[in-house]
């Protein structure tokens, strides 16, 4: 019997693009079922309830999030972060300028950081989705190793200079 694989899916899209995200979503229910999905609020409310109405008796798998400016792209990064998404698919708005604009490079930043795959139009979607990667089970993805970054203050003497500093001040006074 052939093991399904089970993937982290990040489902956002700016306002002028959740019909083309729900379209493609639609279009590729049949391979998307089975994963996890993690939305944002809007974004996700709509997709699922496309996905319920062609799918009536389907269960599917989502969280959704807050809405993208109200927090909800920091909590698709801590998820990113903590290792439950391995896909974004976040199909942006290149004709309109953001509120949020920071809150999107730092999810592309995170995306990057953690190696996930990452795309913000329908075409690159397509592609990745059509991939023979996508539904390998054997296919992990590269965890960059930041443990050089992480203990780079490691054998530093940083707090003791600081603790010598703050106490040097005081005795001035």
């Amino acid at each position: 019997m052939e093991s399904k694989v089970r993937r982290g899916i990040g489902l956002v899209a700016h306002d002028a693009m959740k019909k083309d995200l729900i379209e493609w979503v639609l279009w590729n229910s049949e391979l998307l079922m089975g994963n996890k999905f993690y939305c944002t609020g809007t974004t996700g409310t709509l997709i699922l309830e496309a996905l319920k109405e062609k799918h009536p008796d389907e269960e599917w798998d989502f969280t959704i999030l807050k809405s993208g400016p109200l927090g909800g792209d920091q909590q698709m990064g801590s998820r990113i972060v903590d290792g439950q998404i391995d896909y974004l698919f976040f199909f942006t708005d290149p004709m309109t300028l953001q509120p949020h604009d920071t809150d999107v490079k730092a999810l592309t930043r995170l995306a990057g950081v953690e190696n996930i795959v990452f795309c913000c139009n329908r075409s690159t979607a397509d592609h990745i989705i059509s991939s023979p990667l996508f539904m390998n089970p054997d296919y992990e993805r590269i965890h960059p190793d930041y443990s050089s970054y992480t203990k780079r203050f490691q054998n530093k003497p940083v707090v003791t200079e600081a603790v010598e500093s703050v106490n040097r001040r005081k005795k001035k006074r």
